[in-house]
């Protein structure tokens, strides 16, 4: 990290009581160890060493949560938000191309990575304050985000609460607008925003490995992370399983919120910059995320191929597509 950051860092802290001055440090201290990666794939780092200027900081949030965010490169700020159970070990590939133009940031949620495991603030409401508070921390006017998954609802919870004035541009990589279907819906309403369960408890029980009926929950994404089918994706799973050590207790609070919410007034009503939206053939979430196209203004919307791997985890499985995809995004929005 830069002096010239650390100064403005340390400025921030002194405003915001939650927000404690923080020394870089590199992956390799935080984690103490280096990291082979199964696969060598040309472009891409052979081993955690070779991504030399990735760092790992934290930040505290002012309900006394210990954040971790993962962060390297210079220029632009982009910002992006893992899905439920992931973490920045998995957006190792992402972060080390787009490095190369951009200051690129990764936060672990509360429960998710290296951050503090607590049980309480555990909704999506909660998170979106985590994220504000950490833009804060950066002191960062205008950002790139991207929301992957749960993420995107964290985005959505983000621009409800403050708003998108310290949006630059916005990128969602297939959520579900709303994962429960309610009873009353037509199944055009139900493919328009994504519907995927009938029954949240249902679904949270599925997720720790509890048989169930697709009729309940909808587990073809499972099914697409079962099929661990490409090497870049082989590379960052490893990594992060052998970086991070998830707890479904802790992970799972969250999950009844984020699956209850219904986000399509945010989607067709308070997105006013430039986004892009992220699918895939292989997703059951293709209707909705054309849905989210047809009323964002300026909206873009890709659909991968299954060649292309394009599947609900498609950011991490086909990394060069869409960091070039999301460079190019962002060019043409400046």
């Amino acid at each position: 990290m830069k002096t010239r950051q650390k100064i403005i860092l340390f400025f921030v802290a002194s405003l915001y009581p939650f927000t404690p001055a923080v020394e870089a440090k590199s992956a390799l201290d935080v984690l103490q160890k280096d990291f082979i990666f199964p696969n060598e794939i040309i472009g891409l780092p052979t081993k955690l060493s070779d991504f030399k200027d990735l760092e790992i900081n934290y930040f505290t949030t002012n309900d006394d949560v210990k954040i971790a965010y993962w962060e390297a490169g210079e220029g632009e700020p982009i910002i992006f938000i893992p899905g439920w159970s992931a973490n920045g070990a998995e957006y190792i590939n992402v972060m080390y191309l787009l490095s190369k133009k951009y200051h690129v940031y990764v936060l672990d949620p509360r429960n998710q990575g290296l951050s503090q495991r607590v049980k309480y603030g555990n909704r999506i409401s909660r998170y979106s304050m985590d994220l504000k508070q950490f833009v804060d921390h950066l002191n960062l006017s205008k950002v790139n985000f991207s929301g992957w998954s749960m993420g995107a609802s964290v985005l959505w919870g983000y621009i409800d609460l403050f708003g998108t004035q310290s949006i630059k541009t916005l990128s969602l990589i297939d959520e579900p607008i709303s994962i429960y279907t309610h009873s009353n819906w037509s199944e055009e309403e139900r493919l328009n925003a994504g519907g995927m369960t009938t029954s949240a408890e249902k679904m949270i029980a599925a997720y720790s490995g509890t048989p169930t009926s697709e009729d309940i929950v909808d587990m073809s994404v499972m099914a697409r992370y079962i099929a661990n089918d490409s090497l870049y994706f082989q590379n960052s799973e490893a990594f992060a399983s052998a970086t991070i050590k998830n707890n479904f207790d802790s992970m799972s609070q969250v999950l009844f919120d984020h699956a209850m919410n219904d986000w399509r007034d945010v989607v067709s009503k308070k997105i006013d910059v430039p986004t892009a939206i992220f699918s895939g053939d292989y997703s059951h979430n293709i209707r909705s995320q054309q849905w989210a196209n047809s009323v964002i203004p300026n909206s873009e919307l890709y659909i991968y191929t299954k060649i292309e791997e394009g599947d609900h985890f498609l950011a991490f499985k086909n990394p060069k597509k869409f960091t070039s995809d999301l460079d190019s995004f962002i060019e043409r929005n400046k």
